[in-house]
């Protein structure tokens, strides 16, 4: 394991990313902390999933400067940069529907060699028993919670560090969002750093260490949750969002 400096995990400096001539993300810093959890807040639009796609390796940056524990990993392939230790589960899970979900686990293991992946599996399970009930069940048979799940245990396969979460919450259940929040927040607490995407701002603030808020595809605050309240920054950035567009 490499060491982290002064505890900073990950560490992303003005970072741009486009699709094509259009800059969806431009001039974004925000870092992480080892045992932190940092909540990534904005409407849709702001950039929020650019951002993490950015990060990890889904799409090249065009400027700026990714890194992990040390490790440039800007741009780099993103089988890399699961190697080093970062996890991503994306908006909408992108499970494979017609394999099971211990299948879908065991993908997101490969190329592991960090632990045996018996023993990965068996970690994931305990996290969610659900999932130990429904191993043999086709992935694309689970509720919308449970698909969470499977997504989110796919990325411990990997054994990371931090994980990145976009959009939790999609088409859930407040119900199932709060027990999620709970498994994350637990799993945050045996030492893993996550960085959560959430369209429930209130939950996010809840539980999140620190938060960072996209307007436009630019950072326009950041700060504790307790700061964000009280500055009414999230609130802001959506304004200015309806302003601009």
């Amino acid at each position: 394991m490499v060491a982290v400096v002064d505890g900073l995990l990950l560490d992303v400096r003005h970072l741009d990313v486009a699709y094509g001539a259009a800059t969806a993300v431009r001039n974004v810093s925000l870092q992480v902390h080892e045992g932190e959890i940092v909540a990534l807040l904005g409407a849709n639009g702001a950039g929020k999933t650019t951002t993490l796609r950015g990060i990890a390796g889904l799409v090249r940056p065009r400027a700026g400067d990714v890194r992990f524990a040390g490790q440039r990993i800007t741009g780099a392939p993103t089988a890399r940069v699961v190697r080093a230790g970062l996890a991503h589960v994306p908006e909408g899970r992108r499970l494979a529907p017609g394999l099971t979900v211990e299948d879908n686990l065991r993908l997101g293991g490969w190329g592991c060699r960090r632990s045996p992946e018996q023993e990965r599996l068996d970690r994931v399970f305990e996290y969610f028993p659900r999932l130990a009930e429904r191993r043999g069940q086709l992935a694309g048979s689970l509720s919308g919670g449970e698909q969470q799940m499977a997504a989110i245990g796919r990325a411990l396969m990997s054994d990371p560090r931090l994980v990145m979460i976009d959009e939790l919450s999609l088409g859930l259940s407040p119900v199932a969002v709060d027990g999620l929040l709970e498994r994350l927040v637990g799993l945050n607490r045996e030492g893993l750093s996550i960085l959560l995407i959430e369209q429930f701002v209130h939950r996010a603030l809840a539980v999140a260490d620190r938060v960072s808020v996209l307007a436009k595809g630019r950072v326009v605050f950041t700060g504790t949750p307790a700061e964000a309240a009280r500055t009414r920054a999230v609130e802001s950035a959506y304004l200015l969002e309806e302003r601009v567009s």
